[in-house]
């Protein structure tokens, strides 16, 4: 296909409300050797896009600093980490094989190139993302499922939320027919996490709130929490015999209660802090039971190869909520900022 010269894309140029979205014309990046310019069919929105619109990140020594991601961010900025498309060219070092191939892009940056490297940067902040009709990735990171059965939304589902919930799963080593609590169930990551893990083959107990709690007990939670109750209370009920692994999105209080919650050797692990970054922490609760709280950011490139593999056999089917085009793109913002839907959000450049 003719490559054209300019393309649509949603950016910001500063940190602060929706209204900072401008939709513009811009000219389609350049490709350089080792890339891939993909035609974006679906981009799926995450709260890093919130986050990272807002600022809300903080530093180290300031947590109310304004950043993104890793850093300040570089502006303008394009939006966007969870790309599905077709490759529709590739630079003179790529695979020319890729083109017209059905892919899914790892939006993380790393560093270094080994299966275990680490993310250190993202699509959509430390380099221009997918709120647009065009853009280049590395080649390597380009994933060809074009004999999915899934959808380009559901495929654009994937990177981030199951991406991050698969990391977390495999830095808590969870295992067959353990025991694994889910916070923040019905958010893109929760939902993942609830499927994930029960395809793992462990026991899924989630905490959810209202009418979201029957969706998340359909992606495959054994047993739902409300968490508008006494959780610790209600979490006891469902696991008698206490958690093996803690997946948590929440933190927060969330941590200080749930940790006595685990059993001898148990695993704490937080990829989120929605309820709140401070944490009133019992360390006794930790070296007197042999537990661990463990950190996870995203996912490293076994993993991402790992949840490809699911994504060609279908073995998981994300749940898109809405679907918005690319010039709505503050509008879908604000629908995820409302926390009201269960599933991903999605735009259609």
């Amino acid at each position: 296909m003719s490559i054209p010269t300019t393309m649509r894309a949603v950016r910001i140029t500063e940190h602060g409300s929706p209204e900072v979205l401008e939709h513009v014309e811009v000219p389609v990046p350049a490709l350089r050797a080792d890339e891939v310019l993909v035609s974006v069919r679906a981009v799926a929105l995450n709260n890093t896009d919130l986050w990272t619109r807002e600022g809300a990140y903080g530093r180290a020594g300031d947590p109310t600093a304004l950043s993104g991601w890793r850093g300040p961010v570089d502006f303008p900025r394009i939006q966007g980490a969870d790309v599905a498309g077709r490759v529709v060219a590739v630079g003179d070092g790529a695979d020319p094989g890729l083109v017209g191939r059905r892919v899914v892009v790892d939006p993380a940056i790393y560093d270094g190139a080994g299966p275990e490297a680490n993310p250190i940067g993202l699509m959509g902040s430390e380099r221009d993302g997918g709120y647009a009709e065009l853009v280049t990735a590395p080649a390597a990171r380009a994933h060809d499922v074009t004999d999915s059965a899934l959808t380009d939304d559901q495929l654009a589902s994937l990177p981030t939320a199951y991406g991050t919930a698969l990391g977390m799963i495999e830095r808590g080593r969870l295992r067959q027919g353990e025991t694994v609590l889910v916070s923040g169930a019905s958010g893109g990551v929760g939902l993942a996490l609830v499927q994930l893990a029960r395809a793992r083959g462990a026991r899924v107990v989630a905490i959810s709130s209202g009418s979201k709690i029957d969706a998340v007990r359909e992606a495959g939670a054994h047993e739902v929490v409300d968490r508008a109750q006494d959780v610790v209370a209600q979490v006891r009920a469902a696991a008698p015999e206490g958690i093996d692994v803690g997946l948590d999105v929440v933190a927060g209080d969330l941590v200080s209660d749930g940790l006595p919650l685990l059993r001898e050797g148990g695993r704490w692990v937080i990829a989120g802090a929605l309820g709140g970054y401070a944490v009133d922490l019992d360390v006794r609760r930790l070296y007197l039971h042999n537990a661990q709280v463990i950190g996870s950011a995203m996912h490293t490139p076994r993993h991402f190869e790992l949840l490809m593999d699911l994504a060609r056999e279908a073995a998981v089917r994300p749940v898109v909520a809405a679907a918005f085009p690319l010039d709505q793109a503050a509008r879908a913002q604000e629908e995820l900022a409302r926390r009201r839907h269960v599933g991903k959000i999605v735009l259609h450049p």
